[in-house]
């Protein structure tokens, strides 16, 4: 099993800054992927960023250029960099790691943390 811790959330205003960090702890040989959804009321889940172990980055296009995520593979840490935040960028925000074991792939998520920009 593996758990994840995340923190950084929080309240801040239209073109503020924020930082979240997702720390992997408990059975994390294999780690491959880490990454940040995000899931605003009555929408669905969607891709923020993610990072593979090998540092490849992909980026959900609302966030491109303005989000940098980053890992610290020493640490099984995964980091989300957000600046110039607007108050669509409101939502609560998924960790998410990636096993793969014997060829298939295993999904953890953490509990969410809540980013709310205001106007």
């Amino acid at each position: 099993q593996v758990h994840l811790a995340e923190s950084g959330g929080g309240l801040v205003q239209d073109g503020g800054s924020l930082r979240l960090s997702c720390a992997a702890s408990g059975s994390i040989v294999s780690i491959s992927a880490m990454g940040w959804y995000r899931q605003a009321p009555g929408k669905q889940r969607e891709l923020v960023a993610s990072i593979t172990g090998g540092g490849k980055t992909n980026y959900g296009d609302s966030v491109k250029g303005r989000f940098t995520i980053s890992r610290d593979n020493a640490k099984n840490t995964v980091y989300l960099q957000m600046n110039s935040l607007k108050p669509e960028d409101t939502a609560v925000y998924y960790c998410n790691v990636g096993r793969t074991i014997a060829g298939n792939i295993y999904d953890y998520w953490g509990q969410g943390t809540q980013v709310t920009v205001s106007s």
